[in-house]
Order: C-alpha cells, then structure tokens, then sequence
C-alpha cells in the first residue's frame, strides 16, 4: 500500500526550492524519486530535478522522463519549449492580464497572382496541385509535399497565441492597378474591386489573423459540384421542381485538436437487482477533434467534418487561395480548445456506460486529459441553398470527396 514518505519528502524539497536553497532542494527531490511508490510522484520529482540544475543535459533528461510518466505536464511542456528554443523567457504573458485588442484598420501586405509569362490573372485550378494562367493556360505547380506541421498547445498558451483574436479589418494595395481596398475582418484573400487580380494576406498582419497550418486543396471543380448536386436534388426532393442558389466555392477554417490523458471514475451498477461498487480508468487519447473556427456555417461544417480526410494535409500555401475566398479564424483556440475536450469527455462517458450496464453515482474527474497540439486547417467546400414554402434550406459540398450535406430546415425571415 502506498505511503506517504516519497510525498513528504517531495514536499520539503519544495520548501527548500522556494526558499531558493537548491542544493538542499536537490537532496530531497532525488531521495523522493529513489522511494517513490507511485508515477505522479515520480513525475514532479523528476520536474523540480530538472530545476534545481544548470546542465541542458541534465534538465533535458529531467524533463523528458516527467513527459514519459505524465504527457500532460504543462509546466515540463513549456520548460522543455524554453530548453529547445521554440519559446522565448520574453514571450510569457500572464493570462490574467492579456493585451487589450486595438480596433480599427491595419495596413497589410498581400501577394498578387500574376501570370509570369503574359501577366494574366494566375487562378487556384481545382486539381489538387496547381494555378492556372485565364489568359494563355500556363501552369505553375504548388507544393504539396510538405505536410501542415501541428503547433505545440502548451507554447501557445504560454506565448499568448492561444488567445489571439481576429480584431481589425486590413487595408492594402493592388499590385496590379494600384488601387487601395479594404479586406473584411473574416476574409483572408480576395479579389481586387478595380482590376480583378486576386490577392492573398501574407506577412505580419497575416500572421495577427492567425495564418492557417495546413489546407486541404479544392480538388471538387464547378462542374463536378453541380452534378453531385443534381443528383442529390433528384434523390432528396424526389423530383421536386425546387429552385437551388448558385454554386459558391470557398474555404473554411477549423482547429484540429490532439488529446491524452484519462478519466479515473467511479459508481455504482446493478448487478443482479442490487447495487455494485465500480470503479476503473478509462483512457483518452484523441487524434484531429475538430472544432469549426468560423462562425458562418458552422452547424453544417461540423456535420460534414467526419467526412474529411485529413490524414495527408499539405502545408498552407497562399497559392491555394488565389481566386478563391477563404474565411479566417474567428473563435480563440483556447476556446475551441475546451470545446474538443468537452466533445472528448462525453464521448468517454458513454463508452464508460454503455461498457457497465446501468449506471448510478457516477464520479469522475478529467483533470488528466491534455491538449497536447493542434493544427488550424482550411477545409474545402461549395455552399449553396434552396428555399420551399416559409423553410430555407442550405446546402455543402465536400470540396474533397464530394459528398452534400443539407442543414435542417430554417423557417425564412
């Protein structure tokens, strides 16, 4: 049975930490660690190692062996980002005290697609991997090889980045006619209101938008939406002569989460007409939770998100954006952190009933499960809608595979 010495130990080396006397410090944590009984024990004792000594080595060891015990260790995350150099001593904010958002416009810098060889309009072809000149046809192919790397939760909560928010609308001029124009606060590329060329953010006024990670390329052309939309309409509507919108194609923003961890619980079930004491711990490991990052169409993007693969996502790449648009992140990824980790627990306690039977008292406790990393992605879709009598229905396509989707019906304003 466990006992408390290992603890008592650990908690008088933190006492000496605090107290600054870290060679004492050192005594206890490394006495604690060769006693502990238990992992959680084992874990802080390896973390405070790795702060009472100067040698990287040695910290980095420290740190890797408290991650191996407990991935979710948001302190050894950061020290070991701070030890890799992925996050600056100067980059920590407080949370309680976050800068306050200026509103208002910003001047941005945008990238123009423009054909090299005649200087036509270069458009995104739905090909997965190439623009297109409108002009003479050239091609230029875009990189697809290089996959959307997933971001570090636990540095982007330290840093602030978890908590960035979409504020000011941007300003900028076109490379082409020179003509200056406003980008909404939502929109990440367009095409100028003057001369057609369509433009991309990029730079630092990008990166306050909070640049997409990886981009899942339109690879569903006009024509092919319309048919799988034809077909949809025939099959659902059971030929009914409804009147469907016109087709538009664009990209929309979603945070995909990984998760570890578990949830120890406890209740009781009924056994045989009689109530059993119950127990157990139910891991929690999650890949790609994804949470819709824009407010427009979320409902329906998030019914259709299963639907997508992305097993293989590229990089971000402007280029997929030329002639395109494409809606930037709106929701916090703090926020839509918590959402993922609520969509895990209740997937977590239904297995838990559904594998005990009947099912009373249940306790639980989800302190153990972690965000690990995330990934902002743009996901391909073409939207359109019909209306019937008072409903209005609106429609999605997969961008990807092709699949439509219908919302439930909307009673029109």
């Amino acid at each position: 049975m466990p006992n408390e010495y290992d603890n008592d130990l650990l908690r008088e080396g933190v006492l000496h930490f605090k107290s600054k006397d870290y060679a004492m410090a050192r005594r206890y944590f490394e006495r604690a660690l060769s006693v502990a009984d238990d992992l959680q024990t084992q874990a802080q004792a390896n973390y405070f190692l790795s702060q009472v000594t100067d040698d990287p080595a040695q910290k980095r060891k420290y740190l890797e062996e408290t991650l191996a015990i407990d991935m979710g260790h948001a302190a050894a995350r950061r020290a070991l980002a701070i030890l890799d150099g992925r996050l600056k001593t100067a980059e920590l904010i407080n949370p309680d005290d976050l800068p306050v958002p200026v509103a208002g416009t910003q001047e941005a810098t945008a990238k123009r697609f423009v054909c090299p060889n005649c200087g036509g309009r270069m458009v995104y072809t739905p090909d997965g991997a190439s623009l297109v000149c409108e002009n003479c046809s050239s091609r230029q192919k875009l990189n697809t090889a290089s996959p959307g790397a997933e971001q570090d939760f636990f540095v982007a909560m330290a840093n602030g980045k978890g908590f960035q928010k979409t504020i000011s609308a941007k300003t900028f001029q076109c490379q082409g006619c020179g003509a200056n124009f406003l980008l909404a606060p939502t929109e990440l590329s367009a095409a100028c209101a003057y001369c057609g060329s369509p433009h991309v953010l990029v730079g630092e006024a990008a990166q306050e938008l909070v640049i997409p990670d990886a981009i899942i390329p339109m690879v569903v052309d006009l024509e092919y939406a319309k048919s799988q939309l034809l077909q949809w309409v025939k099959k659902k509507l059971h030929g009914q002569n409804e009147r469907t919108r016109p087709l538009r194609g664009l990209y929309l923003p979603v945070w995909a989460f990984n998760l570890i961890g578990s949830i120890p619980w406890s209740g009781q079930a009924v056994r045989n007409k009689r109530p059993v004491p119950v127990s157990g711990e139910h891991p929690a490991i999650y890949n790609d939770v994804c949470i819709p990052a824009s407010a427009r169409l979320d409902r329906l993007l998030q019914e259709l998100l299963p639907d997508f693969n992305l097993a293989a996502t590229p990089a971000y790449n402007p280029g997929f954006l030329a002639g395109w648009p494409a809606q930037v992140c709106e929701k916090v990824m703090s926020d839509a952190a918590l959402e993922a980790r609520s969509i895990c627990v209740h997937h977590i306690l239904r297995d838990i009933r559904s594998q005990n039977g009947e099912l009373n008292n249940l306790l639980y406790s989800v302190s153990a499960i972690s965000v690990t990393s995330y990934r902002l992605i743009l996901l391909p879709v073409w939207v359109t809608g019909y209306s019937s009598g008072k409903t209005a229905v609106r429609l999605m396509i997969n961008g990807q595979n092709g699949k439509v989707l219908a919302e439930k019906n909307q009673t029109r304003q």
